[in-house]
């Protein structure tokens, strides 16, 4: 592939990125939490849920970019520090999206993971920008790119000094209506083909189809992902975005637990391949 020096394998082996005591690359990571912060006591308490039901790290929204302008855009400032409370309570690092270069720095004050959106995949100089902080990256597809794109885009940041990158395949878009996007878990082999770094997958907007998201999980577990990043809310009819596709804090934990296990399986065999 073009000009892709830095994420390229060149027969080399995978990349951890360690995010506290979690290291990503090292059996299965598991993110989980709301599409947005809502309300303090929205984000405490599924944060204690996940937190007691698998998670490793907690995902949660404060800043959300919308298709449209009238939809939840997030709490901003004031959602950052809810997401700072829900750490100290559970110990959990947290994950949140950045969506502009002026925010990078204050962002990265209350966070452990800065997200990449799929619709700012291409943003190029907000790419440069998380390129130069101290913390890991978590990068994910843009809904109409290739991997092509995709590994150029992570090169972005490797090339500002930031090697902590984590792709997510979170679904593309295609012909079909049926689901919110196509999750393309032949991307999972295709990645490790292809570079060093870690991938997730993201069942929740990759199928958006809330009976899907078990069995795609399971499904990404068992093509080798290195974890998933998955929506959970409290009370999914009262969350203010993406409520189709959010899971109860039961549904996540049983999701969570068969994942775990087809991924152990998965490692066994290819031991048994090795």
């Amino acid at each position: 592939m073009k000009n892709i020096k830095l994420v390229a394998k060149n027969g080399g082996g995978r990349s951890l990125v360690r995010v506290g005591k979690v290291k990503v690359g090292q059996g299965f990571t598991i993110i989980a939490g709301p599409c947005g912060v809502e309300s303090e006591e929205q984000m405490l308490e599924t944060a204690v849920a996940v937190k007691e039901l698998g998670a490793d790290m907690l995902r949660g929204g404060a800043f959300k970019p919308r298709t449209s302008p009238y939809a939840f855009q997030g709490m901003g400032l004031a959602g950052l520090k809810i997401l700072e409370k829900a750490r100290d309570l559970t110990g959990l690092p947290v994950v949140t999206e950045v969506t502009d270069t002026r925010n990078v720095s204050w962002v990265c004050e209350y966070c452990d993971v800065l997200q990449i959106g799929a619709r700012n995949m291409q943003n190029f100089s907000l790419l440069k920008e998380v390129g130069k902080v101290n913390k890991p990256v978590l990068l994910k597809r843009g809904m109409n790119s290739t991997l092509e794109e995709w590994l150029n885009c992570a090169e972005y940041i490797l090339n500002e000094g930031n090697p902590d990158v984590i792709l997510c395949e979170r679904g593309i878009r295609t012909m079909e209506t049926y689901t919110r996007n196509t999750l393309d878990l032949s991307a999972v082999p295709a990645i490790k083909e292809l570079t060093h770094l870690p991938i997730i997958v993201d069942p929740s907007h990759g199928t958006g189809r809330l009976s899907l998201i078990g069995p795609m999980s399971m499904a990404g577990a068992a093509c080798g992902a290195d974890g998933m990043i998955i929506e959970v809310h409290r009370r999914p009819e009262e969350a203010l975005s993406d409520k189709d596709q959010a899971l109860t804090p039961a549904q996540f934990g049983e999701i969570a637990k068969k994942a775990r296990a087809m991924h152990r399986l998965w490692a066994e065999l290819e031991k048994g391949q090795a």
